[in-house]
C-alpha cells in the first residue's frame, strides 16, 4: 500500500498537469526530483510530507549537492538549485491546500550559483569580424554599419532593431536606444560607427525601403521590413563564420567585448554602466573581473619570473 508521502506527490503532480496546465516534459523533471527527495526522507524513517523538518529538507540538498552521476561527474549547482526549487513548489502546495500547516523548505537557504563570467572576443577577432562584410554586394553596407554599432555603442540586440532613423545624430555622434525598463539613453558612438551608419543610410537605405519599413533603420533584405533580432543574429553568425572565427558569436557576446575592451583601456566602471545602461553598477563590474582574469593571463604569460622560469644573475 502506497504511503502518504507518494500520495501527497502524485496529488501535487496532477495539480501541476491539470491545473496549471505545464508540459509533460516539465512535470517529468518535477516527478525525478520528488522522486528522488521521497527516497531519502523513506531511508530517514520519513513518509508523510507533513512530518518532514527543515532539516530532512538541508540534508538531502546536501545530500544532492555530494554526489554524482553515473559517469562519475557531480551535480552541478544549477541541478541542485532546480530540485530545491522542486521540492519547496511541493510543500508551498500543500500548505495552500490545508494538507500541512507548515513549510519546512522557509529556512533552507538556495545554494549560491557560481559566476558565470562573459567571454568577450579579443581585439583582433573583434577587428576581423567587423571587416568581413563586402560592401559591395546588396546588404554589405548595412552589415557593416550593423556590426559597427552593436560593438561600437555596445547596444542589446533588442534595442539595436528598435531603432528608428529620426534616433540617429551623425553630427553628434550618437544614437537615442529604448532599454530594458523603457528607460532611454544616449550612447556616443564613435566614427567608424558613424561614417558606416551614414553610408547605409544614405546609399543603400533607401534602396531597401519599402512601404513596411515605416521608420526603422535596419531592414531585412526580403521585404524591407524591419530587422529582427534573429536576423541580426543569423548576419553575426555568418560574418563569423566567414572571419575564421571557431566560436559562437551572438550579439551579446560583441556588448561583452565592449564593455570589457571600454575597461582595458582605462575607463571608469561607472561610465561603463551608463553606455550599458546597467540600473546598477553591481551588474556592470562582472567586467572588472573579466579584465583582472586577463591581466593575470598576460602576467603569468609574459613574465620571466611568474612560472619559475627566470634565471638569476
Amino acid at each position: 500500500m502506497r504511503d502518504p508521502l507518494g500520495s501527497q506527490i502524485e496529488r501535487f503532480l496532477d495539480h501541476l498537469t491539470v491545473e496549471r496546465g505545464l508540459s509533460p516534459h516539465t512535470v517529468a523533471a518535477y516527478r525525478r526530483d520528488l522522486e528522488r527527495y521521497a527516497r531519502g526522507l523513506r531511508e530517514r524513517g520519513v513518509s508523510d510530507a507533513r512530518r518532514v523538518e527543515e532539516l530532512d529538507v538541508a540534508g538531502h540538498v546536501a545530500a544532492v549537492s555530494a554526489s554524482t552521476h553515473g559517469d562519475g561527474r557531480p551535480y552541478r549547482a544549477t541541478s541542485v538549485v532546480r530540485a530545491l526549487s522542486s521540492i519547496r513548489a511541493f510543500h508551498r502546495f500543500l500548505l495552500r491546500e490545508g494538507v500541512a500547516d507548515r513549510d519546512p523548505t522557509a529556512g533552507v537557504v538556495r545554494p549560491r550559483l557560481p559566476s558565470r563570467l562573459p567571454h568577450p572576443l579579443p581585439l583582433a577577432d573583434v577587428l576581423r569580424l567587423l571587416d568581413r562584410p563586402d560592401t559591395s554586394v546588396r546588404g554589405g553596407l548595412r552589415d557593416r554599419a550593423l556590426l559597427e554599432t552593436l560593438y561600437g555603442a555596445g547596444v542589446r540586440v533588442s534595442e539595436l532593431v528598435g531603432l528608428d532613423v529620426d534616433d540617429v545624430d551623425l553630427e553628434e555622434g550618437s544614437i537615442r536606444v529604448l532599454g530594458k525598463g523603457r528607460r532611454e539613453r544616449d550612447v556616443p558612438i564613435g566614427r567608424f560607427a558613424r561614417e558606416a551608419l551614414s553610408a547605409y543610410l544614405t546609399r543603400e537605405r533607401p534602396s531597401l525601403a519599402t512601404r513596411r519599413s515605416r521608420s526603422a533603420v535596419f531592414l531585412n533584405l526580403r521585404d524591407g521590413g524591419r530587422l529582427s533580432r534573429q536576423g541580426v543574429t543569423d548576419i553575426l553568425a555568418r560574418h563569423a563564420r566567414e572571419a575564421g572565427i571557431d566560436r559562437r558569436v551572438s550579439p551579446h557576446v560583441l556588448r561583452h567585448s565592449f564593455a570589457t575592451h571600454l575597461l582595458e583601456g582605462g575607463a571608469d566602471v561607472r561610465v561603463v554602466q551608463e553606455l550599458l545602461g546597467h540600473a546598477s553598477v553591481a551588474t556592470t563590474q562582472v567586467y572588472t573581473l573579466v579584465t583582472r582574469e586577463h591581466l593575470r593571463e598576460v602576467y603569468f604569460t609574459s613574465h620571466p619570473r611568474a612560472r619559475g622560469t627566470g634565471r638569476g644573475a
